[in-house]
């Protein structure tokens, strides 16, 4: 069952340069992707290709200049792209739940663990005081918490980084969502507490039937723990499907590149890589925006590259899949 759709979404910085001149950079340009009830979609992407920026006009916390222009985001059923402010403040946290990057920037540094996770609650649901601060507890104790209610107890800056990240977890599945948008939720975290947090959200998802999105920039994570995979460049996705057949056979260069970069790649030295900086959104090239670095570009290539469905339902922007697509 598909909780979330997302159409053709489009967003775009719109300011003005010391001339006074408009000035537009197309950050997101017209990103399509689906998640189902029980899923891990993984989006990846190097810096700068819109992968946070995608979550974050889904859910409304834009602030100007940027503006989402276009496209819709239907969830369950309803575009939320058109909702009102307090609309959309009854559905975050309560339906959509987001975990940021960083726990401590994110948790209250004068607010205990358990009285942010209660306020999380009452935001949305009401309920006795008692009753909810078990609950909070108990929530805790669900994410792998060992002590729950010594971490109700504490302040932010008394728990680890991994205990913290657990926190941040708890808080935002206090409220029984059912999509979950987890960015970058291993940062700064050591590799073993990066595993314990990733295991915790893949059985939360099995366990709760979540629809999760996870954002990052590590391929090992998407391979380990996502079930399909969406590829951004340059606010756009250039490919996307089943992580064991992009990994397995990548269609787009882009891929390709991204899968070589890898640091397990690089030690074997299968290939040389080919680097480059990110396009600039204020002037993007025609046709593929990925052409200016692609070295099987075409002259057809600067035209709007087709989007071409591969198997299953998976798909890829380059022309050069619908040569290999009718081969």
């Amino acid at each position: 069952m598909t909780i979330l759709s997302v159409e053709m979404l489009e967003t775009h910085f719109v300011s003005r340069d010391a001339d006074n001149r408009v000035r537009t950079a197309r950050a997101l340009n017209g990103v399509s992707f689906s998640v189902d009830r029980g899923e891990i979609l993984g989006l990846v992407g190097e810096t700068g290709a819109g992968k946070s920026l995608t979550a974050y006009s889904i859910l409304g916390l834009l602030n100007a200049p940027a503006r989402v222009v276009g496209g819709r985001a239907v969830f369950e059923g309803r575009d939320i792209l058109g909702l009102s402010a307090s609309e959309m403040n009854k559905l975050r946290g309560r339906r959509i739940a987001l975990v940021v990057q960083s726990p401590r920037s994110s948790l209250d540094p004068v607010a205990r663990i358990g009285d942010q996770i209660v306020r999380a609650y009452r935001d949305h649901q009401r309920g006795d005081a008692a009753e909810v601060r078990k609950r909070a507890v108990a929530m805790l104790e669900s994410v792998g918490i060992p002590d729950p209610q010594r971490v109700a107890d504490a302040y932010p800056h008394e728990l680890s980084g991994g205990m913290a990240q657990r926190a941040l977890i708890a808080l935002a599945l206090i409220n029984e969502p059912d999509l979950l948008i987890a960015d970058e939720p291993t940062t700064g975290l050591d590799v073993t507490v990066q595993a314990q947090v990733l295991d915790l959200l893949k059985s939360l998802v099995i366990s709760r039937g979540l629809a999760t999105i996870i954002i990052t920039h590590d391929l090992g994570v998407v391979a380990n723990y996502c079930d399909r995979v969406a590829v951004m460049f340059a606010g756009r996705i250039v490919e996307q499907g089943s992580v064991r057949s992009v990994f397995g056979g990548p269609v787009h260069p882009y891929t390709r590149e991204l899968i070589e970069s890898t640091p397990e790649r690089l030690k074997i030295g299968t290939q040389p890589m080919v680097g480059a900086p990110p396009p600039d959104l204020f002037a993007l090239p025609s046709g593929c925006h990925y052409r200016m670095r692609c070295t099987l570009a075409e002259p057809r290539c600067e035209s709007e590259p087709p989007q071409v469905v591969l198997r299953g339902g998976g798909m890829a922007r380059c022309v050069r899949a619908v040569s290999e697509n009718t081969a």
